[in-house]
């Protein structure tokens, strides 16, 4: 049976056996890639990215650009690029029609089969996609490092990579994914975004947006789950290790606050754009292709700084939504109230000059301090496990240090491609 994804599209991977692999490389011209592009490159082959199944052409580019669909019509609001510098091209004595193999830490990752070479301005992708072109905004940033050259066309992996731990459980892929929701008898599942540890408003949220789903289906069974896709990417100072993001997440299903009949973890390998609305459309086709039906959207969803009004996503959501296979579960501001003794949602209660908002600023300076906070901020089981987490994996902090940066242990690495 096919399995349908973003767009009406099948989803296949694109991943040679490794007998053919050995095959299909020999002669190639090898070119290297750094960390963002080995990632994307995964996700093309897996599947996550469906229906692309390689780097954008310059047509597909300027049509998201310009539409925010790619040019057969499928809504799309985040370019996927490969860039060379002009040198680079030369160097490698690459053109259009050429078939190259590209590597990651010196073994084989990808055929890459090259179907066009060309330029685009980057401010007019930065003011589509970002609704800026301040370099000061990160994604900005990334993309004004773009060198001078994209290179568009098919990508087929010819080797998998090797999930590190204490990753390895946590990398599902769409058709596996979608697999284990059948096995469960899931009929919705809702999407759950993060890349932070959970605090118990996260916990509020996500068991709000399950009620919602399940509120839908006039039957007894719990046949409803929640999946905590966490993104894995590229760290800055200040953020949470990877580690504690994951083993976090999913101690609060061992420690029975969820439970293996409602709520699973995994992963999925992403650099943040932090483009607000238009990430927020993007994930919705990344959790489209993993076989989910909700997704949840908060306040200021993959937001950045004052760049987007709080609700901006939401917004641009539902001007789309009958383009999307997946329906959005949304949610105002969450905050604490000690009146009422709970984590609320702002206009639930009449308690206004008593709520006290989760400041990320405080949930940090709260782990800085070690000290066990209320369980009304943080489950205690998870707060342990971030201490834990902070000597086994953080160099003795649950934030991204630049002794993290230099000496953890990367999430994935691939493997010398063997017949």
């Amino acid at each position: 049976m096919a399995e349908i994804g973003h767009g009406g599209k099948e989803i296949v991977e694109r991943i040679l056996e490794p007998k053919e692999a050995v095959e299909r490389i020999k002669g190639l011209k090898s070119i290297p890639v750094r960390d963002q592009i080995a990632k994307e490159v995964i996700n093309i082959g897996y599947g996550f990215f469906t229906p692309l199944q390689g780097f954008m052409g310059k047509d597909d580019l300027d049509s998201v650009v310009k539409t925010m669909k790619l040019k057969d019509g499928t809504i799309w609001s985040i370019p996927i690029l490969f860039d060379l510098s002009e040198a680079e091209v030369s160097d490698y004595g690459i053109k259009a029609g050429d078939t190259v193999l590209l590597t990651y830490e010196d073994n084989p990752l990808a055929i890459f089969e090259i179907e066009e070479i060309y330029t685009y301005d980057k401010k007019e992708i930065c003011q589509s996609v970002f609704g800026t072109t301040e370099e000061k905004h990160p994604g900005c940033a990334r993309t004004y490092k773009y060198k001078d050259k994209f290179l568009g066309g098919k990508i087929t992996l010819v080797n998998r990579p090797k999930i590190n731990p204490p990753f390895e459980p946590f990398f599902i892929p769409p058709l596996q994914m979608r697999k284990i929701f059948r096995e469960k008898g899931w009929q919705r599942i809702v999407a759950h975004q993060t890349r932070n540890v959970p605090h118990t408003g996260h916990e509020w949220l996500m068991k709000g947006a399950w009620l919602q789903a399940y509120g839908e289906l006039p039957i007894e069974k719990p046949i409803v789950g929640v999946l905590v896709n966490a993104i894995i990417g590229e760290k800055r100072k200040g953020d949470y290790i990877d580690e504690a993001i994951i083993l976090t997440h999913q101690k609060l299903n061992d420690a029975g606050y969820f439970g293996p009949h409602n709520h699973m973890v995994s992963l999925t390998f992403w650099d943040m754009r932090y483009a607000g609305p238009k990430e927020a459309i993007f994930h919705s086709m990344l959790r489209t292709n993993l076989g989910l039906t909700h997704h949840m959207f908060g306040r200021d969803h993959a937001g950045v700084g004052d760049y987007y009004d709080p609700y901006d996503a939401h917004r641009l959501i539902i001007s789309v939504q009958d383009e999307l296979r997946i329906k959005p579960t949304f949610s105002m501001n969450w905050l604490y109230c000690p009146h009422c003794g709970e984590v609320t949602n702002e206009g639930l209660c009449n308690h206004k000059d008593e709520w006290q908002k989760f400041s990320g600023t405080l949930i940090r300076s709260i782990v800085m301090d070690g000290v066990k906070p209320p369980r009304l901020i943080f489950r205690p089981e998870v707060f342990d496990l971030v201490m834990e987490c902070a000597e086994k994996y953080g160099f003795g902090s649950p934030f991204v240090t630049d002794e993290y940066l230099e000496k953890r242990t990367p999430v994935f690495t691939i493997p010398p491609l063997k017949a």
